[in-house]
């Protein structure tokens, strides 16, 4: 694993938009790493959800390796192992289970659990997480669940996920305990089934534009 914390948070502090990317195709990783980081993007979640996406992070990261590029969807410790193997910067999961706590071991410092309340959130940062992803946001009561949080929980940092777009990303990000919001608006499967990276490009410059 490439990146730290610090970095993590250094990078989202330039652009605070990670693009959570489903692709299914290898063939595409390169051309869209290229066109997230034309767009002005430093950092890109791949999704675990296809066969590829342990290989389109190897690829991404050749295109681009000033990209920081994590896993999602991580939920065992062959997932861990095989994203770290890949050379995925950070690891992301909906949620947390003993096993996969576990597998973490060391890499905790650079690992988003999936929480949606304010128990979860405690027990997450007395484990030794440092970022936390509020998932599925929406549901979980976005921007209002947010500014509850963080009078009592004013140490505790997010990146709100699940139902973050191009709309209300900057209502998230105007709040003080969020770090950067995690969405699929901006790299859709079908820009990316379909090749539109100049539709990328300009949809990370225009959503960088607002925030």
């Amino acid at each position: 694993m490439n990146s730290s914390l610090d970095g993590l948070k250094a990078a989202a502090s330039k652009a605070p938009i990670v693009p959570v990317l489903v692709v299914p195709d290898v063939a595409a990783a390169a051309p869209l790493a290229n066109a997230l980081v034309e767009g002005g993007l430093t950092t890109a979640e791949v999704t675990l959800r296809t066969p590829s996406g342990l290989k389109v992070i190897e690829e991404m990261k050749k295109a681009c390796p000033e990209l920081i590029v994590g896993a999602g969807t991580v939920l065992t410790g062959e997932d861990v192992r095989n994203s770290l193997a890949a050379g995925a910067d950070f690891l992301v999961s909906p949620g947390m289970s003993p096993r996969l706590l576990d597998a973490l071991g060391d890499h905790k410092d650079v690992t988003f659990p999936g929480v949606a309340t304010a128990s979860e959130a405690m027990t997450r940062y007395e484990e030794g997480f440092g970022m936390l992803k509020l998932f599925p946001a929406a549901i979980a009561g976005g921007v209002a669940a947010l500014k509850a949080l963080s009078g009592p929980l004013p140490h505790l940092q997010f990146m709100p996920t699940g139902g973050v777009s191009a709309d209300n990303a900057g209502e998230y990000l105007a709040l003080p305990n969020v770090v950067a919001v995690g969405g699929s608006w901006i790299a859709t499967e079908k820009d990316v089934s379909s090749g539109a990276w100049a539709d990328v490009t300009s949809k990370a410059k225009t959503a960088l534009s607002k925030i």
